[in-house]
């Protein structure tokens, strides 16, 4: 039978047809191989196996905006209309299933997407608008993160070194940023930030991680409901003041995965990007670093596939019929490549277009876009301000990726470097006493009440290497 004959004609097709697995070793090394061979045997929606479950995979830009942006409530997230999980066919310990399972936001619709997403608004507007204090804070305590960092890196050496940049720099940072922006005592926020790195690795003692982080949010959200500051839970109360504390803790929950996992992944791209493209390096000096995020979320979307969506009625996609209650994920790396969208598009120009899907669309587009771009963009040009004669340790085609269905992550980012500014903390910070003395610890951060992160620190200093 020739594929464009080929529909779903009842609710049990999806689950009957013969699907390809997407995770594989060649979707490792280039998924974008895997999207191309899909989209010319199925077109723009492909059935694929995702870990043992048949799942639906849109690879059209046109078909992945009609899914985003969708008005007429032909699409849901909510997992009630999940219809083989509500069938109990997928399976309890299905590794993807944690993930689905938060019953946060990311899997409301309708008005209580928007009671929640008016409270995300409101907290992330004072660290957005550059021109309200918090958002210079930060971005001052960004600078001081990454040179904090950057210092840990280059102690001992004699101006050259080695770093993993993934682990040493993109991936800490902003979950340090994360910390700041929840809240936290710096005695809670070093075991949280640890647990966040633990649980976001997804190794053996992730379970518990997970466990100990729900926990933590779960105390901290208690905190500001009693006890407001200037942070993104007390922010959200001030705005929708009858957030239930399972709500506040769900949606905090997403703070170090979201924000730390995208902006970390942003990070370690940007900078592949930065070292093996000479003509974006020399835009560097040029400022406009913001205009390469944009570039690389273009071209490397940090998070490759969305969480699912599922159609309340059949729908008629590309040459199937999507029955309702079947999984949908949109894969915006996918879109990206789609050829009636990029195809005469220049990927080597330095600016690029907007319309790309890396921050998604409709309902549920990223709401933190502005904040991720810009600690992207402080991490990334004060690195290089910092480091020079920057390369990669190893063939750009030969970078480890992480294996994930939803985030195109660097395992680890080696490169060789050379020291070019060293860094000076102001007097102040200097004058500041650290709250676990250690010869060697980096300064403070500059913000009051802030102390040094010595788990982190500690951890990180075991990865240096001369």
């Amino acid at each position: 039978m020739m594929p464009d004959a080929w529909t779903a004609p009842t609710p049990d097709a999806l689950s009957s047809m013969s699907a390809e697995p997407l995770l594989t070793r060649e979707y490792d090394a280039d998924p974008a191989l895997v999207y191309e061979r899909l989209r010319s045997r199925y077109g723009p929606v492909a059935p694929v196996d995702l870990l043992g479950v048949p799942v639906w995979l849109v690879l059209g830009y046109s078909e992945v905006l009609q899914v985003l942006q969708d008005k007429s409530g032909a699409w849901t997230k909510h997992l009630d209309n999940w219809r083989a999980k509500t069938e109990g066919r997928i399976p309890p310990d299905w590794p993807v299933l944690p993930a689905f399972e938060v019953d946060s936001s990311v899997f409301r619709d309708g008005e209580a997407l928007r009671r929640l997403r008016n409270a995300w608004t409101a907290a992330l507007a004072p660290f957005q608008e550059r021109t309200h204090p918090q958002a210079q804070m930060l971005e001052n305590a960004v600078r001081k993160y990454a040179d904090d960092l950057i210092s840990v890196m280059a102690e001992g050496g004699s101006g050259a070194g080695w770093a993993d940049l993934s682990a040493q720099y993109a991936r800490p940072l902003p979950l340090m940023v994360a910390n700041r922006l929840l809240g936290f005592e710096s005695a809670r926020g070093d075991d949280v930030l640890m647990d966040a790195w633990r649980m976001l690795d997804a190794g053996p003692d992730a379970a518990a991680a997970s466990d100990r982080l729900f926990a933590a949010m779960t105390d901290l959200a208690m905190a500001k409901m009693s006890n407001p500051g200037d942070d993104i839970p007390s922010y959200m109360l001030a705005a929708v003041s009858d957030l239930t504390l399972d709500e506040l803790t769900r949606e905090i929950l997403m703070v170090p995965g979201l924000v730390a996992d995208f902006t970390g992944t942003l990070i370690c791209n940007t900078i592949v990007e930065v070292i093996t493209n000479p003509d974006v390096r020399a835009s560097l000096s040029q400022g406009i670093i913001e205009e390469t995020v944009n570039r690389v979320a273009l071209i490397n979307p940090p998070m490759a596939n969305l969480t699912f969506r599922f159609p309340t009625v059949d729908v008629r996609m590309g040459r199937f019929t999507i029955a309702a209650g079947d999984p949908v994920m949109v894969s915006v790396a996918a879109a990206h490549g789609d050829p009636l969208f990029g195809g005469a598009m220049n990927r080597n120009a330095l600016r690029s277009t907007r319309a790309h899907l890396a921050w998604g669309a409709g309902p549920h587009h990223c709401l933190g876009q502005r904040l991720a771009t810009r600690i992207t963009a402080i991490a990334v040009s004060r690195l290089f301000e910092r480091l020079g004669r920057m390369r990669l340790a190893l063939p750009v085609d030969q970078l480890p990726w992480r294996p994930s269905p939803l985030m195109r992550s660097l395992r680890s980012l080696p490169v060789q470097y050379e020291v070019v500014q060293a860094y000076t903390p102001p007097a102040d910070t200097q004058a500041r006493p650290a709250a676990e003395p250690e010869p060697s610890a980096p300064p403070a951060p500059t913000a009051a009440g802030e102390a040094p992160i010595s788990a982190l620190w500690r951890f990180l200093r075991g990865l240096r290497r001369g």
